[in-house]
Protein backbone atom coordinates (compact mmCIF):
# COMPACT_ATOMS: atom_id res chain seq x y z
CA UNK A 1 0.00 0.00 0.00
CA UNK A 2 3.08 2.51 0.03
CA UNK A 3 3.23 2.72 -3.65
CA UNK A 4 1.56 5.89 -4.33
CA UNK A 5 2.42 6.58 -7.81
CA UNK A 6 0.38 4.56 -9.58
CA UNK A 7 -2.46 7.55 -8.51
CA UNK A 8 -0.43 10.10 -10.66
CA UNK A 9 -2.41 9.61 -13.29
CA UNK A 10 -5.85 9.84 -11.45
CA UNK A 11 -4.87 12.90 -9.97
CA UNK A 12 -3.83 14.29 -13.28
CA UNK A 13 -6.69 13.41 -14.50
CA UNK A 14 -9.16 15.25 -12.29
CA UNK A 15 -7.24 17.93 -12.18
CA UNK A 16 -6.87 18.52 -15.70
CA UNK A 17 -2.97 19.27 -15.33
CA UNK A 18 0.00 17.44 -14.20
CA UNK A 19 -0.05 16.51 -10.53
CA UNK A 20 2.56 13.72 -8.72
CA UNK A 21 1.45 11.88 -5.81
CA UNK A 22 3.71 10.99 -3.05
CA UNK A 23 3.45 9.82 0.53
CA UNK A 24 3.47 12.38 3.65
CA UNK A 25 4.97 11.74 6.17
CA UNK A 26 4.04 10.08 9.23
CA UNK A 27 1.44 11.10 11.30
CA UNK A 28 0.65 13.79 8.44
CA UNK A 29 -2.70 14.19 6.85
CA UNK A 30 -3.36 14.16 3.04
CA UNK A 31 -2.57 17.84 2.00
CA UNK A 32 -1.19 19.20 -1.76
CA UNK A 33 0.83 22.03 -2.51
CA UNK A 34 -0.85 22.26 -5.96
CA UNK A 35 1.75 20.58 -7.90
CA UNK A 36 2.10 17.25 -5.70
CA UNK A 37 -0.08 15.46 -3.46
CA UNK A 38 1.26 13.77 -0.57
CA UNK A 39 -1.34 11.17 0.88
CA UNK A 40 -1.30 8.70 3.79
CA UNK A 41 0.74 5.95 3.00
CA UNK A 42 -0.78 3.46 5.20
CA UNK A 43 -4.18 4.18 4.38
CA UNK A 44 -6.56 1.62 2.64
CA UNK A 45 -6.09 1.53 -1.27
CA UNK A 46 -9.85 2.94 -1.72
CA UNK A 47 -9.40 6.02 1.02
CA UNK A 48 -5.83 6.67 -0.91
CA UNK A 49 -8.25 7.07 -3.91
CA UNK A 50 -10.33 9.50 -2.16
CA UNK A 51 -7.91 11.20 -0.22
CA UNK A 52 -6.46 12.02 -3.67
CA UNK A 53 -9.80 12.17 -5.56
CA UNK A 54 -10.81 15.26 -3.08
CA UNK A 55 -7.40 17.11 -3.68
CA UNK A 56 -7.15 16.99 -7.26
CA UNK A 57 -10.56 18.03 -7.18
CA UNK A 58 -9.76 21.54 -5.29
CA UNK A 59 -6.75 21.98 -7.46
CA UNK A 60 -8.86 21.45 -10.95
CA UNK A 61 -11.86 23.76 -9.50
CA UNK A 62 -9.55 26.65 -8.24
CA UNK A 63 -10.46 26.25 -4.98
CA UNK A 64 -6.77 26.40 -3.99
CA UNK A 65 -6.33 29.70 -6.03
CA UNK A 66 -3.64 32.04 -4.26
CA UNK A 67 -6.70 34.82 -4.13
CA UNK A 68 -8.56 32.71 -1.88
CA UNK A 69 -5.88 30.59 0.04
CA UNK A 70 -4.03 33.60 1.06
CA UNK A 71 -7.64 34.93 2.95
CA UNK A 72 -7.87 31.73 5.29
CA UNK A 73 -4.84 33.07 6.92
CA UNK A 74 -2.04 31.36 9.22
CA UNK A 75 -4.73 29.53 11.11
CA UNK A 76 -6.14 26.23 11.12
CA UNK A 77 -9.69 26.93 11.90
CA UNK A 78 -10.80 28.64 8.75
CA UNK A 79 -9.19 26.56 6.73
CA UNK A 80 -11.05 23.60 8.14
CA UNK A 81 -13.74 25.28 7.79
CA UNK A 82 -13.73 26.19 4.68
CA UNK A 83 -12.65 22.67 3.34
CA UNK A 84 -15.92 21.36 4.72
CA UNK A 85 -17.85 23.05 2.29
CA UNK A 86 -15.67 23.59 -0.56
CA UNK A 87 -14.57 20.16 -1.17
CA UNK A 88 -17.78 19.16 -1.15
CA UNK A 89 -18.23 21.63 -4.26
CA UNK A 90 -15.48 20.83 -5.91
CA UNK A 91 -16.03 17.29 -6.39
CA UNK A 92 -19.49 17.95 -7.80
CA UNK A 93 -18.07 19.52 -10.35
CA UNK A 94 -15.94 17.15 -11.92
CA UNK A 95 -17.35 13.91 -13.55
CA UNK A 96 -13.99 12.17 -13.73
CA UNK A 97 -14.40 10.77 -10.86
CA UNK A 98 -14.79 6.81 -9.43
CA UNK A 99 -17.43 5.25 -8.01
CA UNK A 100 -16.29 5.11 -4.76
CA UNK A 101 -15.27 8.70 -4.87
CA UNK A 102 -19.08 9.86 -6.06
CA UNK A 103 -20.39 8.83 -2.17
CA UNK A 104 -18.52 11.37 -0.50
CA UNK A 105 -20.46 14.18 -1.95
CA UNK A 106 -22.86 15.98 0.27
CA UNK A 107 -25.62 17.37 -1.96
CA UNK A 108 -27.01 19.61 0.02
CA UNK A 109 -23.51 21.62 0.94
CA UNK A 110 -22.47 21.31 -3.01
CA UNK A 111 -25.71 22.54 -3.93
CA UNK A 112 -25.66 25.75 -1.41
CA UNK A 113 -22.25 27.19 -3.33
CA UNK A 114 -21.47 28.17 -6.68
CA UNK A 115 -17.95 29.36 -6.45
CA UNK A 116 -14.86 29.56 -4.03
CA UNK A 117 -15.90 32.75 -2.89
CA UNK A 118 -19.22 31.16 -1.68
CA UNK A 119 -17.50 28.23 0.01
CA UNK A 120 -15.07 31.25 1.96
CA UNK A 121 -17.74 33.34 2.76
CA UNK A 122 -20.11 30.20 4.95
CA UNK A 123 -16.70 29.65 6.19
CA UNK A 124 -16.40 33.15 7.57
CA UNK A 125 -20.19 33.07 9.00
CA UNK A 126 -20.55 31.85 12.55
CA UNK A 127 -22.98 29.51 11.45
CA UNK A 128 -22.40 25.82 12.70
CA UNK A 129 -20.42 23.30 10.03
CA UNK A 130 -19.79 20.07 10.44
CA UNK A 131 -15.95 18.85 10.18
CA UNK A 132 -14.85 17.70 7.19
CA UNK A 133 -14.39 14.21 6.53
CA UNK A 134 -10.87 12.08 7.06
CA UNK A 135 -10.90 11.49 3.41
CA UNK A 136 -10.78 15.72 2.95
CA UNK A 137 -6.97 15.75 4.14
CA UNK A 138 -6.67 19.64 5.03
CA UNK A 139 -5.75 22.73 3.45
CA UNK A 140 -1.79 24.12 3.81
CA UNK A 141 -2.57 27.84 2.99
CA UNK A 142 1.26 28.92 3.70
CA UNK A 143 2.60 25.41 1.58
CA UNK A 144 0.02 26.36 -1.24
CA UNK A 145 1.58 30.23 -1.22
CA UNK A 146 4.84 29.43 -1.00
CA UNK A 147 4.62 26.42 -3.97
CA UNK A 148 2.62 29.36 -6.43
CA UNK A 149 5.13 31.81 -5.67
CA UNK A 150 7.87 29.27 -6.59
CA UNK A 151 5.78 28.56 -9.87
CA UNK A 152 5.09 31.94 -10.93
CA UNK A 153 8.99 32.76 -10.82
CA UNK A 154 9.33 29.69 -12.95
CA UNK A 155 6.43 29.25 -15.23
CA UNK A 156 3.67 31.09 -14.61
CA UNK A 157 0.07 29.84 -13.11
CA UNK A 158 -2.51 27.88 -14.76
CA UNK A 159 -6.51 28.21 -13.71
CA UNK A 160 -7.38 25.35 -16.28
CA UNK A 161 -9.62 22.55 -15.38
CA UNK A 162 -11.03 19.61 -16.70
CA UNK A 163 -14.22 18.06 -16.87
CA UNK A 164 -17.65 19.05 -17.21
CA UNK A 165 -19.72 20.31 -14.12
CA UNK A 166 -21.82 17.09 -12.64
CA UNK A 167 -24.19 17.04 -9.19
CA UNK A 168 -24.12 12.95 -8.88
CA UNK A 169 -24.77 11.79 -5.07
CA UNK A 170 -24.86 7.96 -3.79
CA UNK A 171 -25.21 7.00 -0.37
CA UNK A 172 -22.11 6.61 2.06
CA UNK A 173 -20.37 3.56 1.36
CA UNK A 174 -18.79 1.88 4.40
CA UNK A 175 -15.32 1.26 5.33
CA UNK A 176 -14.89 -2.97 4.53
CA UNK A 177 -14.04 -5.16 1.98
CA UNK A 178 -16.88 -3.52 -0.66
CA UNK A 179 -14.37 -0.55 -0.76
CA UNK A 180 -11.40 -2.64 -1.96
CA UNK A 181 -13.34 -4.18 -4.41
CA UNK A 182 -14.47 -0.74 -5.38
CA UNK A 183 -10.89 0.40 -5.48
CA UNK A 184 -10.08 -3.04 -7.87
CA UNK A 185 -12.79 -2.41 -10.03
CA UNK A 186 -11.70 1.72 -10.46
CA UNK A 187 -8.41 0.53 -11.29
CA UNK A 188 -9.19 -1.54 -14.05
CA UNK A 189 -10.86 1.33 -15.25
CA UNK A 190 -7.93 4.15 -14.88
CA UNK A 191 -4.76 2.22 -15.24
CA UNK A 192 -4.24 1.78 -18.71
CA UNK A 193 -5.65 4.93 -20.25
CA UNK A 194 -4.17 4.00 -23.64
CA UNK A 195 -6.19 1.13 -25.21
CA UNK A 196 -8.55 1.06 -21.83
CA UNK A 197 -11.72 0.17 -22.89
CA UNK A 198 -13.78 1.37 -19.49
CA UNK A 199 -15.45 4.61 -20.36
CA UNK A 200 -12.93 6.51 -18.24
CA UNK A 201 -9.98 4.94 -19.94
CA UNK A 202 -11.03 6.15 -23.38
CA UNK A 203 -11.92 9.77 -21.41
CA UNK A 204 -8.12 9.09 -20.22
CA UNK A 205 -6.81 8.51 -23.61
CA UNK A 206 -8.56 11.91 -25.28
CA UNK A 207 -7.64 13.70 -22.59
CA UNK A 208 -3.78 12.50 -22.28
CA UNK A 209 -2.83 12.11 -26.06
CA UNK A 210 -0.37 14.44 -27.24
CA UNK A 211 -1.84 14.83 -30.37
CA UNK A 212 -5.11 14.36 -32.13
CA UNK A 213 -4.80 10.78 -33.94
CA UNK A 214 -6.84 9.73 -36.89
CA UNK A 215 -10.31 7.98 -36.46
CA UNK A 216 -10.15 9.38 -32.70
CA UNK A 217 -11.03 13.15 -33.01
CA UNK A 218 -9.06 14.37 -36.35
CA UNK A 219 -5.41 14.05 -36.97
CA UNK A 220 -2.90 16.36 -35.97
CA UNK A 221 -2.99 18.61 -38.92
CA UNK A 222 -6.60 19.76 -38.16
CA UNK A 223 -4.96 22.35 -36.80
CA UNK A 224 -6.75 22.39 -33.54
CA UNK A 225 -4.34 22.56 -30.32
CA UNK A 226 -7.53 21.05 -28.35
CA UNK A 227 -4.87 19.03 -26.31
CA UNK A 228 -1.78 19.19 -25.18
CA UNK A 229 -0.01 20.52 -28.05
CA UNK A 230 1.92 23.89 -29.21
CA UNK A 231 0.09 25.76 -30.40
CA UNK A 232 1.01 28.63 -33.65
CA UNK A 233 0.84 32.40 -33.37
CA UNK A 234 -1.70 33.72 -35.35
CA UNK A 235 -1.93 36.97 -36.89
CA UNK A 236 -4.99 38.28 -34.87
CA UNK A 237 -6.76 41.82 -34.05
CA UNK A 238 -6.60 40.29 -30.28
CA UNK A 239 -4.52 38.28 -28.03
CA UNK A 240 -4.57 35.05 -28.59
CA UNK A 241 -4.46 32.29 -25.84
CA UNK A 242 -0.82 30.15 -26.22
CA UNK A 243 -0.31 26.60 -25.20
CA UNK A 244 2.58 24.76 -23.92
CA UNK A 245 4.02 21.32 -23.74
CA UNK A 246 3.13 18.00 -22.74
CA UNK A 247 3.09 18.31 -18.95
CA UNK A 248 1.26 21.58 -18.39
CA UNK A 249 -1.65 23.28 -19.28
CA UNK A 250 -2.56 26.44 -21.73
CA UNK A 251 -3.94 29.37 -18.80
CA UNK A 252 -6.65 31.37 -20.77
CA UNK A 253 -4.34 34.58 -21.60
CA UNK A 254 -5.70 37.59 -19.82
CA UNK A 255 -6.63 40.98 -22.40
CA UNK A 256 -8.28 44.16 -21.98
CA UNK A 257 -11.17 44.61 -24.67
CA UNK A 258 -10.40 45.81 -27.53
CA UNK A 259 -12.62 47.17 -29.83
CA UNK A 260 -13.50 46.33 -33.67
CA UNK A 261 -14.86 48.70 -35.81
CA UNK A 262 -17.76 46.91 -38.51
CA UNK A 263 -20.38 48.44 -41.17
CA UNK A 264 -23.72 48.66 -41.10
CA UNK A 265 -26.14 47.77 -43.41
CA UNK A 266 -28.81 51.06 -44.29
CA UNK A 267 -31.84 49.58 -46.17
CA UNK A 268 -33.37 52.89 -46.26
CA UNK A 269 -30.71 54.56 -47.89
CA UNK A 270 -29.56 51.34 -49.90
CA UNK A 271 -25.94 51.67 -48.84
CA UNK A 272 -23.38 51.15 -45.98
CA UNK A 273 -22.61 52.52 -43.02
CA UNK A 274 -18.57 52.56 -42.74
CA UNK A 275 -17.40 51.49 -39.51
CA UNK A 276 -20.37 51.96 -37.59
CA UNK A 277 -20.69 49.97 -34.75
CA UNK A 278 -17.61 48.94 -32.35
CA UNK A 279 -17.85 45.42 -30.72
CA UNK A 280 -15.41 44.85 -27.64
CA UNK A 281 -14.54 41.31 -27.25
CA UNK A 282 -14.37 40.67 -23.38
CA UNK A 283 -12.30 37.79 -21.75
CA UNK A 284 -13.93 35.38 -19.27
CA UNK A 285 -14.13 36.57 -16.01
CA UNK A 286 -13.66 34.01 -12.77
CA UNK A 287 -16.56 35.77 -11.26
CA UNK A 288 -19.22 35.00 -14.20
CA UNK A 289 -19.03 31.57 -13.53
CA UNK A 290 -22.05 29.11 -12.25
CA UNK A 291 -23.07 25.21 -12.59
CA UNK A 292 -25.46 24.06 -15.09
CA UNK A 293 -26.32 20.30 -16.32
CA UNK A 294 -24.92 19.64 -20.27
CA UNK A 295 -27.82 17.93 -22.10
CA UNK A 296 -26.60 14.38 -24.02
CA UNK A 297 -23.54 15.32 -25.93
CA UNK A 298 -23.46 11.56 -27.79
CA UNK A 299 -27.28 11.94 -28.67
CA UNK A 300 -25.92 14.74 -31.13
CA UNK A 301 -22.51 12.98 -31.75
CA UNK A 302 -23.95 10.39 -34.45
CA UNK A 303 -25.64 12.87 -37.09
CA UNK A 304 -22.28 15.36 -37.00
CA UNK A 305 -20.20 11.96 -36.93
CA UNK A 306 -20.18 12.00 -40.90
CA UNK A 307 -20.13 16.35 -41.05
CA UNK A 308 -16.46 17.89 -41.65
CA UNK A 309 -14.80 15.21 -42.94
CA UNK A 310 -11.66 16.26 -45.43
CA UNK A 311 -9.98 13.97 -47.22
CA UNK A 312 -6.27 12.35 -45.86
CA UNK A 313 -3.94 10.38 -48.70
CA UNK A 314 -3.22 7.39 -47.13
CA UNK A 315 -0.20 5.45 -48.58
CA UNK A 316 0.88 2.00 -48.68
CA UNK A 317 -2.81 0.86 -49.95
CA UNK A 318 -3.29 -2.28 -52.14
CA UNK A 319 -5.92 0.47 -54.00
CA UNK A 320 -6.09 4.14 -54.46
CA UNK A 321 -5.82 7.07 -57.06
CA UNK A 322 -1.96 7.21 -57.31
CA UNK A 323 1.13 5.47 -57.21
CA UNK A 324 3.04 5.09 -53.98
CA UNK A 325 6.70 5.49 -55.11
CA UNK A 326 8.81 4.91 -52.38
CA UNK A 327 6.59 1.73 -52.09
CA UNK A 328 6.57 0.72 -55.66
CA UNK A 329 10.20 0.96 -55.31
CA UNK A 330 10.50 -1.10 -51.93
CA UNK A 331 8.15 -3.38 -54.21
CA UNK A 332 10.88 -3.85 -57.22
CA UNK A 333 13.74 -4.32 -54.81
CA UNK A 334 12.40 -7.48 -53.28
CA UNK A 335 11.06 -8.99 -56.62
CA UNK A 336 14.78 -8.52 -57.81
CA UNK A 337 15.90 -10.27 -54.64
CA UNK A 338 13.78 -13.19 -55.29
CA UNK A 339 11.05 -12.18 -52.55
CA UNK A 340 7.80 -12.01 -52.77
CA UNK A 341 6.90 -8.45 -53.74
CA UNK A 342 4.01 -6.44 -51.50
CA UNK A 343 0.88 -5.47 -53.08
CA UNK A 344 0.32 -2.24 -51.06
CA UNK A 345 1.91 0.52 -53.75
CA UNK A 346 -0.75 3.06 -54.14
CA UNK A 347 -2.00 6.38 -52.34
CA UNK A 348 -5.81 6.27 -51.27
CA UNK A 349 -7.91 8.95 -50.19
CA UNK A 350 -9.74 8.71 -47.58
CA UNK A 351 -12.07 11.01 -46.15
CA UNK A 352 -11.61 10.92 -42.08
CA UNK A 353 -9.55 13.53 -41.37
CA UNK A 354 -11.85 16.20 -39.58
CA UNK A 355 -12.00 19.50 -41.41
CA UNK A 356 -14.57 21.55 -39.50
CA UNK A 357 -14.32 24.84 -37.41
CA UNK A 358 -17.88 25.92 -35.68
CA UNK A 359 -18.25 28.94 -33.72
CA UNK A 360 -21.43 29.02 -31.90
CA UNK A 361 -22.80 33.04 -30.88
CA UNK A 362 -25.39 32.75 -28.09
CA UNK A 363 -28.13 35.54 -28.04
CA UNK A 364 -28.06 36.50 -24.35
CA UNK A 365 -30.16 39.59 -24.84
CA UNK A 366 -32.98 40.87 -22.76
CA UNK A 367 -35.26 39.38 -24.95
CA UNK A 368 -33.70 35.86 -24.37
CA UNK A 369 -34.38 36.07 -20.46
CA UNK A 370 -38.44 36.05 -21.44
CA UNK A 371 -40.45 32.90 -20.96
CA UNK A 372 -40.49 31.04 -24.12
CA UNK A 373 -43.78 28.49 -24.96
CA UNK A 374 -42.72 25.86 -22.84
CA UNK A 375 -42.55 28.21 -19.53
CA UNK A 376 -39.03 28.26 -19.20
CA UNK A 377 -36.99 31.23 -20.74
CA UNK A 378 -35.69 31.18 -24.07
CA UNK A 379 -32.05 31.92 -22.54
CA UNK A 380 -32.15 28.53 -20.89
CA UNK A 381 -32.88 26.64 -23.81
CA UNK A 382 -30.50 27.84 -26.10
CA UNK A 383 -27.71 28.02 -23.62
CA UNK A 384 -28.35 24.02 -23.28
CA UNK A 385 -28.36 23.76 -26.89
CA UNK A 386 -25.03 25.38 -27.20
CA UNK A 387 -23.36 23.57 -24.48
CA UNK A 388 -24.92 19.78 -26.20
CA UNK A 389 -23.38 20.87 -29.45
CA UNK A 390 -20.07 22.24 -27.81
CA UNK A 391 -19.43 18.80 -26.41
CA UNK A 392 -20.57 16.63 -29.12
CA UNK A 393 -18.37 18.83 -31.67
CA UNK A 394 -15.37 18.65 -29.33
CA UNK A 395 -15.38 14.72 -28.28
CA UNK A 396 -15.45 14.64 -32.23
CA UNK A 397 -12.55 16.24 -32.61
CA UNK A 398 -13.50 19.32 -34.49
CA UNK A 399 -12.27 23.50 -33.63
CA UNK A 400 -15.29 24.98 -31.97
CA UNK A 401 -16.05 28.21 -29.95
CA UNK A 402 -18.64 29.39 -27.88
CA UNK A 403 -19.28 33.34 -27.62
CA UNK A 404 -21.86 35.17 -26.20
CA UNK A 405 -23.37 38.56 -27.34
CA UNK A 406 -25.44 41.43 -26.63
CA UNK A 407 -25.41 45.56 -26.86
CA UNK A 408 -25.62 48.64 -25.42
CA UNK A 409 -25.71 51.18 -28.65
CA UNK A 410 -23.90 51.09 -31.88
CA UNK A 411 -20.77 51.53 -30.15
CA UNK A 412 -21.15 48.81 -27.86
CA UNK A 413 -21.46 45.74 -29.20
CA UNK A 414 -20.35 43.37 -26.40
CA UNK A 415 -19.22 39.82 -27.21
CA UNK A 416 -17.63 37.56 -24.57
CA UNK A 417 -15.67 34.83 -25.35
CA UNK A 418 -16.84 31.75 -23.17
CA UNK A 419 -15.16 29.03 -25.40
CA UNK A 420 -12.07 29.85 -27.86
CA UNK A 421 -11.06 27.96 -30.47
CA UNK A 422 -7.41 26.76 -28.63
CA UNK A 423 -9.23 26.65 -25.19
CA UNK A 424 -10.44 22.87 -23.80
CA UNK A 425 -14.82 22.50 -23.56
CA UNK A 426 -13.56 21.79 -19.85
CA UNK A 427 -15.72 22.32 -16.21
CA UNK A 428 -14.56 26.15 -16.42
CA UNK A 429 -15.87 26.65 -19.61
CA UNK A 430 -19.33 24.86 -18.67
CA UNK A 431 -19.21 26.74 -15.66
CA UNK A 432 -18.69 30.45 -17.76
CA UNK A 433 -21.63 29.25 -20.26
CA UNK A 434 -24.15 28.49 -16.92
CA UNK A 435 -22.75 31.99 -15.30
CA UNK A 436 -23.88 34.03 -18.66
CA UNK A 437 -27.16 35.93 -17.60
CA UNK A 438 -29.60 38.00 -20.31
CA UNK A 439 -29.79 41.58 -20.67
CA UNK A 440 -29.78 44.39 -22.80
CA UNK A 441 -30.32 44.52 -26.40
CA UNK A 442 -29.68 42.53 -29.88
CA UNK A 443 -27.66 44.27 -32.88
CA UNK A 444 -27.48 41.15 -34.37
CA UNK A 445 -25.53 42.52 -37.85
CA UNK A 446 -22.40 43.43 -35.60
CA UNK A 447 -22.29 40.49 -33.56
CA UNK A 448 -22.40 37.87 -36.55
CA UNK A 449 -19.62 40.59 -38.32
CA UNK A 450 -18.11 39.68 -35.49
CA UNK A 451 -18.14 35.66 -35.05
CA UNK A 452 -17.92 35.54 -39.11
CA UNK A 453 -14.14 37.66 -38.74
CA UNK A 454 -13.14 35.21 -35.40
CA UNK A 455 -14.68 32.22 -37.32
CA UNK A 456 -12.30 32.90 -40.64
CA UNK A 457 -9.10 34.57 -38.93
CA UNK A 458 -9.16 31.77 -36.21
CA UNK A 459 -11.20 28.75 -37.44
CA UNK A 460 -7.92 26.87 -39.03
CA UNK A 461 -9.82 24.72 -41.60
CA UNK A 462 -10.93 24.67 -44.87
CA UNK A 463 -14.68 24.02 -43.87
CA UNK A 464 -16.48 26.51 -41.51
CA UNK A 465 -19.86 26.83 -39.87
CA UNK A 466 -21.29 30.03 -38.16
CA UNK A 467 -23.89 28.85 -35.49
CA UNK A 468 -26.57 31.85 -34.66
CA UNK A 469 -28.65 30.47 -31.40
CA UNK A 470 -31.14 33.60 -31.16
CA UNK A 471 -34.78 34.25 -31.15
CA UNK A 472 -34.55 36.28 -33.86
CA UNK A 473 -35.42 40.07 -32.32
CA UNK A 474 -33.34 41.96 -33.47
CA UNK A 475 -33.76 45.76 -31.87
CA UNK A 476 -31.05 48.16 -30.20
CA UNK A 477 -31.07 51.74 -30.22
CA UNK A 478 -31.66 53.09 -33.62
CA UNK A 479 -31.97 49.52 -34.72
CA UNK A 480 -35.20 47.94 -35.21
CA UNK A 481 -38.12 46.72 -37.68
CA UNK A 482 -37.27 46.41 -41.20
CA UNK A 483 -33.72 48.64 -40.67
CA UNK A 484 -32.69 45.17 -38.05
CA UNK A 485 -33.73 42.56 -40.15
CA UNK A 486 -32.01 43.97 -43.09
CA UNK A 487 -28.84 44.71 -41.75
CA UNK A 488 -28.91 40.83 -39.80
CA UNK A 489 -29.88 39.55 -43.01
CA UNK A 490 -27.38 41.25 -45.25
CA UNK A 491 -24.67 40.27 -42.79
CA UNK A 492 -25.69 36.34 -43.35
CA UNK A 493 -25.25 36.70 -46.68
CA UNK A 494 -21.15 38.60 -46.75
CA UNK A 495 -20.35 35.54 -44.33
CA UNK A 496 -21.42 33.31 -46.90
CA UNK A 497 -20.15 34.65 -49.91
CA UNK A 498 -16.97 34.28 -47.76
CA UNK A 499 -17.72 30.95 -47.75
CA UNK A 500 -18.71 30.35 -44.31
CA UNK A 501 -21.89 28.30 -43.72
CA UNK A 502 -24.39 30.23 -41.41
CA UNK A 503 -26.85 27.97 -39.48
CA UNK A 504 -29.63 30.11 -37.54
CA UNK A 505 -31.25 28.62 -34.89
CA UNK A 506 -34.25 29.80 -32.24
CA UNK A 507 -34.35 27.22 -29.63
CA UNK A 508 -37.58 27.74 -26.91
CA UNK A 509 -38.53 30.74 -28.56
CA UNK A 510 -42.26 31.42 -29.78
CA UNK A 511 -40.69 33.60 -33.04
CA UNK A 512 -42.89 33.17 -35.99
CA UNK A 513 -41.62 31.22 -38.85
CA UNK A 514 -42.27 34.54 -41.07
CA UNK A 515 -40.41 36.83 -38.91
CA UNK A 516 -37.32 34.69 -38.30
CA UNK A 517 -37.41 34.32 -42.34
CA UNK A 518 -36.84 38.37 -42.35
CA UNK A 519 -34.22 38.37 -39.93
CA UNK A 520 -32.21 35.23 -41.52
CA UNK A 521 -33.07 35.23 -45.44
CA UNK A 522 -31.78 32.54 -47.25
CA UNK A 523 -29.60 31.50 -44.71
CA UNK A 524 -30.42 27.70 -43.14
CA UNK A 525 -32.65 28.36 -40.35
CA UNK A 526 -34.99 26.13 -37.96
CA UNK A 527 -37.49 26.75 -34.85
CA UNK A 528 -36.74 24.28 -32.58
CA UNK A 529 -39.79 23.85 -29.51
CA UNK A 530 -37.25 22.58 -27.26
CA UNK A 531 -33.63 21.28 -26.93
CA UNK A 532 -34.03 17.79 -26.73
CA UNK A 533 -35.59 17.85 -30.43
CA UNK A 534 -32.54 19.19 -32.03
CA UNK A 535 -30.55 15.96 -32.15
CA UNK A 536 -32.96 14.93 -34.87
CA UNK A 537 -32.66 17.96 -37.10
CA UNK A 538 -29.27 19.19 -36.65
CA UNK A 539 -27.30 16.89 -39.09
CA UNK A 540 -29.61 17.71 -42.25
CA UNK A 541 -29.06 21.51 -41.25
CA UNK A 542 -25.48 21.48 -40.66
CA UNK A 543 -25.21 20.06 -44.02
CA UNK A 544 -27.91 22.24 -45.81
CA UNK A 545 -25.48 25.11 -44.32
CA UNK A 546 -22.48 24.27 -45.52
CA UNK A 547 -24.03 23.44 -48.92
CA UNK A 548 -25.07 26.82 -49.41
CA UNK A 549 -22.24 28.73 -48.14
CA UNK A 550 -20.42 26.47 -51.10
CA UNK A 551 -23.00 27.54 -53.55
CA UNK A 552 -22.99 31.44 -52.57
CA UNK A 553 -19.45 31.83 -52.32
CA UNK A 554 -19.10 29.95 -56.26
CA UNK A 555 -21.87 32.34 -57.36
CA UNK A 556 -20.49 35.65 -56.02
CA UNK A 557 -17.02 34.45 -57.26
CA UNK A 558 -18.62 34.00 -60.80
CA UNK A 559 -20.31 37.29 -60.92
CA UNK A 560 -17.49 38.90 -59.99
CA UNK A 561 -15.35 37.44 -62.61
CA UNK A 562 -18.49 38.59 -65.02
CA UNK A 563 -18.10 42.05 -63.78
CA UNK A 564 -14.41 42.08 -63.69
CA UNK A 565 -14.55 41.05 -67.61
CA UNK A 566 -17.34 43.60 -68.53
CA UNK A 567 -15.22 46.74 -66.82
CA UNK A 568 -11.98 45.03 -68.94
CA UNK A 569 -14.13 44.98 -72.38
CA UNK A 570 -15.32 48.65 -71.33
CA UNK A 571 -12.23 50.00 -70.78
CA UNK A 572 -10.67 48.26 -73.91
CA UNK A 573 -13.56 49.51 -76.10
CA UNK A 574 -12.13 52.80 -78.17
Amino acid sequence: MGDVDRLRLLASAIAGRTLEVAGARDGERTWTDGTTVFVESHARPAEQVRMVAVQASLVGAGSLEPGIVRQLGRGSSLARRYLAVEGHRALATNEVLPLVVRSLVDAEVAGSVGRPEDSLGVARARGAIDDPPASFGVVRPRRLLTSAERTDATAGTSDQVQGRPQHETGSRLDEDDADDADWRRAGQLVSSPVGGRGALGRLLKRMLSATREPGAGGPAGADAPGRLVRARTRRLGTVTPTSVAAGAVAPTTPFQPRGRTYPEWDVHRRRYRPDWCTVLEHAPRPQDLAPMVVPDAPAFRRPLARLGTGLDHTRRRPQGDDIDIDAAVEARVELLAGSPPGEAVYVESLRRRRDLAVLILLDTSGSAGEPGPAGRPVHHHQRSAAAALAAALHDLGDRVAVYAFNSHGRRAVHVRRVKGFDDRFDARAVLRLGGLVPGAYTRLGAAIRHGASVLEERGGTSRRLLVVLSDGFAYDHGYGGRYGEADARRALTEARRRGLGCLCLSVGAGTAPAALRRVFGTAAHATVPLPAQLPGLVGPLFRAALRSADTERRAFQRDRRTRERLELETRMTP
